[in-house]
């Protein structure tokens, strides 16, 4: 295979690429390929202050995997607030919307990543719980709109990570089977998403999901603590 294959008594191992081993990469988007988990710490702080509350403690947890549409309803219901899901949605949108735009840098080694994949003819796509709106505001601003032959976002399918569809309809749209595809994930739901899809799944160091790093390694078969631990050939 010319790579680690998972071991499950040590965890992720390291990542060798090379040419023919996959025929496309989907990066979750959030945590994975860019870091912008603090963008989403600091809206839900500013956003339940504006509504009375303060964020409760292991929110993050609770949130894991979630889709945008999905937390819409989740903090309605939770927090009895009076807007309507597509209306908190909107003001999420908002407030996110100048970072992503300005202030969300890709995570180290990702464009050297990116090249390699497109001199390879490997096909990349992403699958973010986050929405088209962002997503496309993000890559643009990034420059990296043309790199990615699909973007699927968590308001265009019916079930957020752990459930595999956003990876497989991912995996549809760039043209590649399942079992020829490599996940980049920083969370245990986005980790078991990709492995429900019947993918390889590389592990992303992310300082919001730390904590987690052990349960992390233990699923997947690679792990990295940002691009430049891939190693090519």
């Amino acid at each position: 295979m010319g790579m680690n294959s998972k071991d499950s008594k040590t965890g992720g191992g390291r990542l060798l690429l090379h040419p023919g081993r996959f025929d496309g990469c989907i990066f979750d988007m959030d945590g994975s390929l860019v870091d912008s988990m603090w963008v989403w710490t600091a809206i839900d702080r500013e956003f339940l202050g504006r509504h009375g509350y303060e964020v409760p403690e292991g929110f993050q947890k609770d949130l894991g995997g979630m889709s945008l549409k999905e937390m819409s309803y989740y903090f309605k219901k939770r927090f009895s607030l009076p807007a309507s899901p597509e209306e908190i949605q909107e003001e999420w949108n908002r407030m996110a919307f100048y970072k992503y735009r300005h202030e969300v840098p890709l995570k180290p080694g990702a464009e050297a990543l990116l090249a390699w994949l497109k001199e390879h003819h490997i096909k990349a796509g992403i699958a973010t719980s986050n929405s088209r709106k962002l997503a496309e505001a993000l890559l643009e601003s990034l420059g990296l709109s043309a790199c990615f032959q699909a973007v699927v976002t968590g308001d265009e399918v019916t079930k957020g990570k752990p459930d595999p569809e956003i990876y497989l309809k991912a995996s549809r749209k760039m043209g590649a089977d399942p079992d020829r595809c490599l996940v980049f994930e920083d969370i245990v739901p986005g980790l078991q998403a990709g492995l429900a899809a019947g993918m390889e799944v590389c592990s992303v160091w992310d300082r919001a999901s730390a904590g987690k790093q052990q349960e992390k390694e233990a699923l997947a078969h690679y792990s990295i603590r940002d691009f430049r631990d891939i190693e090519y050939a």
